[in-house]
């Protein structure tokens, strides 16, 4: 069945929001809730779930898994995408989350919430410069003041920090240090789609493989592999959560990747971008919280950016933009004429 292209990426960002709202429920009742009854040193009972390693290898694997038993069961066209696109490509990936959550220690969580609403721009200025992509300047426009929008939503003017000053510096540099990650992760993308477009299932099996590796051998050498094994075995209902969190993620997890392969890396941070400023709009309308003027005007920015990105974007895209593929494709027909 051929699906109208506006209608598969409608069909894709609902699947990201939803698959990660529902992700964001059960990753908050695992690592903020608390197992078994044993009184720990700080007074609270019960122990804190704190392997983010083991996480993070959990959701790949089962991501790995999923999309595998995906293509065996509806095979595809062999996947010719250089091995070292896929290795770059989830290293950065990784290295992105690690910066991430390292930085929460030394910043507030707003601050890395503002801080990351800026992904688009890395992703587009190192798509240009690393991954030779081009966009039209209605497509600059649109992004930035998407940007704006979310950040203008999304900031609070938090009490003073308990953070001490000298740390600060140091969280805000892992952030600027993720968010380039982010735009490397999504140049290495396009340099996937142009050279081979492989699909979104493809991706994701090659990602997550890579990722399982890699995760795998930090647990090892930092002995987490151990000491989570030995956590789970404590309290078996952990798997429960951790088998809802891997569910919802491969879901999520699939429809990015679709996204990507569909409609490139910038599109796909836009959507994840926005996914946070949409999830409080909902329970803003749902539960009668009060917005001020400047989060109104942000949401206002944000639909209006959207409305304009949707109707022009496309259409003033630059002519000499390459598809998916095309540069495996002259490739091949050079191989034919000489």
């Amino acid at each position: 069945m051929n699906i109208p292209e506006q209608s598969r990426f409608a069909i894709y960002a609902l699947g990201i929001f939803f698959s990660y709202f529902l992700y964001g429920i059960v990753q908050e009742k695992l690592t903020r809730g608390r197992y078994g009854d044993q009184v720990q040193p700080d007074g609270n009972v019960g122990e804190r779930f704190t392997y983010t390693l083991a996480l993070v290898w959990v959701q790949c694997i089962c991501n790995y898994l999923f999309a595998k038993g995906m293509l065996t069961v509806k095979p595809q066209k062999e996947d010719t995408t250089h091995t070292g696109y896929y290795a770059a490509s989830s290293l950065t990936y990784l290295l992105a989350m690690v910066s991430t959550n390292m930085a929460l220690r030394w910043v507030p969580y707003p601050t890395a919430v503002v801080g990351k609403s800026a992904k688009p721009i890395p992703v587009m200025i190192l798509g240009v410069l690393i991954g030779r992509k081009s966009y039209s300047w209605t497509r600059y426009a649109c992004v930035l003041t998407i940007v704006l929008g979310v950040i203008l939503f999304m900031f609070k003017e938090s009490k003073v920090s308990n953070l001490p000053a000298e740390t600060t510096g140091l969280g805000e540099l892992l952030l600027f240090l993720s968010l380039s990650m982010d735009g490397l992760t999504g140049a290495v993308q396009e340099r996937m789609r142009a050279s081979s477009a492989p699909s979104g299932q493809q991706m994701m099996l090659s990602m997550n493989y890579w990722s399982t590796l890699m995760l795998g051998g930090a647990m090892i050498v930092t002995g987490e592999g151990m000491a989570f094994i030995q956590f789970a075995l404590r309290h078996s209902e952990v798997w429960l959560h951790l088998s809802m969190i891997a569910l919802c993620g491969a879901l999520g997890q699939l429809f990015i990747f679709l996204m990507v392969a569909n409609f490139g890396p910038l599109a796909c941070s836009v959507v994840t971008t926005t996914r946070k400023f949409f999830t409080v709009l909902c329970s803003v309308l749902l539960f009668g919280n009060v917005l001020i003027a400047r989060q109104w005007f942000g949401a206002f920015l944000v639909f209006a950016a959207l409305f304009v990105d949707m109707l022009y974007g496309k259409n003033s895209a630059t002519t000499n933009k390459k598809p998916p593929g095309e540069g495996k494709l002259k490739d091949e027909q050079k191989k034919l004429t000489s």
